[in-house]
């Protein structure tokens, strides 16, 4: 059965402010609840202007309290930039809070710029590949309930991630290549490949991952999702309209213009070339745009 959950960069709309956009995801995130989504997951972006979830973590707490049975999710916690022990706090605090619906997505991109990856990073050297796979071994020792953790004289007290709760998040990796792919299936953790950052490889990616796939510190069943772009509307001519901007902004960050709000009437009134047509139908394999019957 095809399940359905959202992603939701809280994007600053024309016209509106950032806490305008942070109201705006928990009215979608209540609707989504109501309308029997599986999951709601909100992304992490540093000094970005038109985008305002830059703490996935306290979001997704807003919306616990907001919503009353839909999973919550983290798209993603970028563990490159934090301490495995407070992430795991993080989201035993969630757990305990929302017991059995949260999930913790993990990333290893920076999520903006080089100054706020220095800043988040707080003078730390750049993680290499063996250090991130490090990183989720032990992140997965502080969520994995243990029992026999009270120490004796001979052997002291496992470091312990609190508060103590009896269940733990659902890991997943989040990935636009087979890299993660490969990691998530080779630590046990479930997967999801950005389709609306990559379009090409995600069918083969997923594919290795359910081949490969064996149980680990991050879990034991394989599970995997796609996020798309998706534009809906009541006609196809009118999923277009609403895509123009779109197709607008994504030309702009190939070209290193981040952090741009765009409006339909900008985005319409655009001098496009011939080149940057073929850019925006290529982009288009990202995304589902169109009505009812498209």
């Amino acid at each position: 059965m095809l399940r359905l959950g959202v992603l939701d960069q809280s994007p600053v709309m024309p016209g509106e402010s950032s806490a305008d956009a942070l109201h705006d995801t928990i009215r979608l995130a209540k609707r989504a609840d109501e309308l029997g989504y599986a999951r709601y997951w909100v992304s992490e972006h540093h000094d970005s202007p038109s985008l305002a979830g830059s703490s996935p973590e306290v979001l997704m707490a807003a919306i616990g309290a907001h919503t009353s049975r839909i999973r919550i999710g983290s798209a993603g916690v970028l563990l490159p930039h934090y301490s495995p022990y407070k992430v795991a706090e993080h989201f035993r605090v969630l757990e305990g809070l929302y017991p059995g619906r949260i999930d913790l997505g993990i990333g290893r991109a920076p999520g903006g710029m080089p100054a706020a990856t220095r800043a988040l990073r707080y003078g730390r050297p750049p993680e290499t590949a063996e250090a991130f796979v490090e990183a989720l071994t032990e992140l997965a020792g502080y969520l994995r309930p243990e029992e026999g953790e009270a120490g004796t004289d001979e052997r002291p007290p496992k470091l312990r991630a609190t508060p103590l709760v009896p269940t733990s998040p659902d890991i997943w990796l989040l990935g636009s290549s087979d890299y993660s792919a490969a990691r998530a299936s080779e630590l046990g953790a479930a997967f999801s490949f950005a389709h609306f950052i990559n379009g090409e490889g995600g069918q083969e990616a997923v594919r290795r991952y359910f081949r490969d796939f064996r149980p680990g510190p991050l879990g034991s069943e394989p599970r995997a999702n796609v996020c798309v772009m998706v534009l809906c509307a009541d006609s196809d001519e009118e999923a277009d309209l609403l895509a123009a901007p779109l197709d607008l902004k994504l030309l702009l960050l190939e070209r290193g213009q981040f952090g741009r709000t765009v409006t339909q009437r900008e985005a319409l009134d655009y001098p496009y070339t011939d080149e940057e047509r073929l850019r925006i139908r290529h982009n288009r394999k990202r995304m589902i745009v169109g009505g009812p019957r498209g």
